[in-house]
């Protein structure tokens, strides 16, 4: 999409009562035609998505908005490089994963990979046992999604990320292993280790709850579409 061309109005298929009736892939070739309500529908169908995976990594919903907004721009620019053969969700996901990651190596100049040959699974087991909520802290907690929230923030970032994809947001292995660029193996394992972190309590609570895990309401929905259709080329 060239970021000089002017965005049109989305002419709608005969047949579909609405642009949010169409197909990912159907609406991504309307938006390389510059459509502007093209773009608004595959933001607001992945947004609650974007949103999960970037603040799986930057545990702040602040920052996880700020990184769901440079992912659409960025993607929204270089849709041609989207294949059809791929899944336009998956292929968004691991735009905005690698956005989140970019964002907190300038802000805290982490450059650890979290795919590492030698990863010790233990030690990080470990560390994230010693930042866990104490006992008292999760009494404390006045509602069970904030302990479901802050339980799940706890577990080591690897962890975390699969888990909210596969558990919270109800992604399939396949899914979550293209979201995520890693094999299926790795996922199974990651998320085996995650419910080992997680005490049984929580994550019986987390059944009832998920949907409302890390949540993300109309109001901010309505802000990152505000927000990135006025940068969007005009």
């Amino acid at each position: 999409m060239s970021p000089t061309s002017a965005a049109k109005p989305a002419q709608q298929p005969a047949g579909w009562r609405s642009l949010s009736d169409l197909t990912d892939d159907r609406l991504v070739a309307l938006a390389r035609e510059h459509n502007v309500e093209a773009f608004e529908a595959l933001m607001r169908r992945h947004n609650r998505r974007l949103f999960r995976v970037t603040r799986s990594v930057l545990r702040d919903g602040d920052s996880a908005q700020d990184a769901v907004q440079e992912t659409y721009l960025r993607a929204f620019t270089k849709l041609d490089s989207y294949q059809p053969s791929g899944r336009f969700g998956a292929w968004l996901s691991r735009v905005a994963f690698n956005e989140a990651l970019m964002m907190r190596r300038r802000t805290r100049g982490d450059t650890i990979s979290l795919d590492d040959a030698g990863e010790d699974a233990l030690a990080v087991e470990e560390a994230a046992a010693s930042d866990a909520p104490s006992a008292e802290q999760f009494l404390e907690a006045a509602h069970a999604r904030a302990l479901l929230e802050h339980a799940i923030d706890a577990l080591p970032e690897n962890f975390r990320t699969v888990f909210v994809l596969r558990a919270v947001e109800g992604l399939d292995v396949r899914e979550t292993a293209e979201c995520l660029g890693v094999n299926a193996a790795t996922v199974r394992t990651r998320l085996f280790r995650a419910h080992r972190l997680l005490r049984d309590e929580l994550s019986r609570r987390l059944q009832g709850e998920s949907t409302e895990i890390f949540d993300f309401g109309a109001e901010r929905c309505d802000a990152v579409v505000a927000y990135v259709l006025a940068r969007l080329p005009h």
